[in-house]
């Protein structure tokens, strides 16, 4: 059974990331990644569906110490998993992932200070385990039951696992969904099909956003390739982060900023209310961006439109609606969701106690109370997921280095019991759909001090970088 310091599960963005980190800041311990899947890239490698990119700009979404060279700053799929390549190869990342490892079984013995891992044909051990595999389930993603599927004569596909070669030119094309996929697809399948309907039970807020940083390419052409990344990146970090929270404060006014910015976008025919009008207050749900205004242009061209409504169930040859309306089809995408899942469905053990990951509290974001020597990578919901996975990374080095420097071997933060008398509040805590579904099986964040998860960027950088390791809610022993 091989023996490694670190082993980090999962090589996309933020297990390529935390391999950077642990080779370079922890630079005498051994580590490996361990993939599942037979290629690295994560979430990128996974999606195919048409038009995939990011929701944030790349000058955050990238790493810190590998700055972004293409000329988009909201970035397509293909040109994002070229970059986690390009990245994994430049640091000799790629020489330490094994492909096709899936962890199904991680136990923790007390007595040997170690974890032994498992996958579907090898066991490790290693004295730390960093899970970063995100909160994805990379298996299935969520699907509906809808009446009368079996009665469609047409094609039913889901955007998670989109086909190869999957030809609609000409197809009458109806998105059920109103989030980040639905809005993504609905402009890339436009120009193909005969018509896209974009087919929503509530809408989403929307905001519309250049592809291309103007400012930043001007920093990019003028400075040194390093320090106008440093500068972009803070710009962008900063402007983000203020309208959030200003979002937060002023949710009405929000609400009236992100519709007006919509109604002028939108031809006469579409109306902004009940189209684009959720009944949430901005960000208790992610923020849909639209790059290029390229949802709006196929509203205006007639190549797309948007129905707000209820599925009553399918007919042979399409949807009917619950105020009675009928929608053709010859394929039906699913853009209903994902499913979450917590540590990558690992099955933990401590001690040969199982751990259910609902009933601990994330300490700091990463650690769950009464699991020693584990770390999971998440990310933000209201800003670049690798603005926080860096972050992340970063003091999981500070922890490793801080065990060396003491001698010890375990590291384990204990909960305040007093926490598990307020009400339960899942580690993401937004209203989406995917969400609420996951709220049992999701870690819980507390109330206070480390065991409360703030989407504030500029916090979190001085408390992981900066606050002590030990500070008294940490056990060494």
């Amino acid at each position: 059974m091989e023996h490694l310091d670190v082993l980090i599960v999962g090589a996309g963005l933020s297990g390529i990331g935390a391999a950077y980190r642990i080779q370079t800041r922890c630079p005498d311990r051994t580590y490996a990644v361990l993939e599942g899947r037979e290629a690295l890239g994560g979430t990128w490698d996974l999606f195919r569906y048409p038009g995939v990119r990011s929701d944030s700009d790349m000058f955050t979404l990238g790493f810190p110490f590998h700055p972004w060279k293409a000329a988009k700053a909201i970035a397509d799929g293909p040109s994002i998993l070229d970059y986690l390549h390009e990245t994994a190869s430049t640091y000799g990342i790629d020489k330490h992932i094994r492909f096709g490892q899936r962890v199904v079984r991680a136990s923790w013995s007390s007595a040997d200070a170690l974890w032994t891992v498992e996958t579907a044909d090898a066991a490790y051990t290693c004295s730390f385990l960093y899970v970063c595999s995100g909160y994805y389930d990379y298996d299935s993603g969520y699907v509906v039951d809808f009446d009368g599927k079996n009665d469609f004569q047409g094609r039913i596909v889901h955007p998670q696992h989109w086909p190869d070669q999957l030809d609609y030119a000409g197809q009458r094309v109806v998105v059920i969904g109103s989030g980040a996929t639905a809005v993504t697809l609905v402009p890339a399948m436009a120009g193909t099909a005969e018509h896209v309907t974009m087919l929503q039970r509530s809408p989403s807020y929307v905001a519309s956003r250049p592809a291309h940083d103007a400012l930043s390419d001007r920093m990019r052409a003028v400075l040194p390739e390093n320090l106008a990344h440093r500068l972009i990146r803070g710009k962008n970090v900063v402007a983000s982060t203020a309208i959030y929270n200003a979002f937060r404060k002023w949710p009405a006014h929000a609400a009236w900023l992100l519709n007006s910015a919509v109604a002028k976008q939108l031809p006469e025919s579409i109306p902004v209310d009940p189209h684009f009008t959720p009944r949430y207050k901005p960000w208790d749900q992610r923020l849909c961006l639209v790059p290029d205004a390229d949802l709006f242009k196929a509203l205006h061209n007639g190549s797309a439109s948007v129905v707000t409504d209820e599925i009553d169930r399918f007919t042979p040859t399409g949807l009917r609606l619950r105020s009675g309306r009928e929608l053709e089809a010859d394929l039906v995408v699913t853009a209903t969701g994902l499913r979450m899942v917590a540590l990558g469905n690992i099955q933990v053990t401590v001690d040969e106690r199982p751990v259910a990951p609902h009933d601990t509290f994330v300490y700091k974001g990463m650690m769950l109370s009464g699991v020693p020597n584990l770390a999971w990578c998440i990310g933000y919901t209201n800003n670049s997921w690798t603005l926080r996975s860096d972050l992340t990374s970063q003091y999981v080095c500070r922890l490793l280095n801080h065990l060396t420097a003491t001698g010890t071997r375990v590291c384990l933060p204990e909960v305040d019991p007093s926490e598990y008398d307020a009400p339960p509040r899942p580690v993401v805590d937004l209203s989406s759909g995917y969400i609420r579904r996951a709220a049992q099986i999701l870690p819980r964040q507390g109330t206070q001090g480390p065991w409360r998860l703030r989407q504030n960027y500029p916090r979190d950088l001085i408390t992981l970088r900066y606050n002590r390791v030990d500070d008294g809610v940490m056990q060494f022993s």
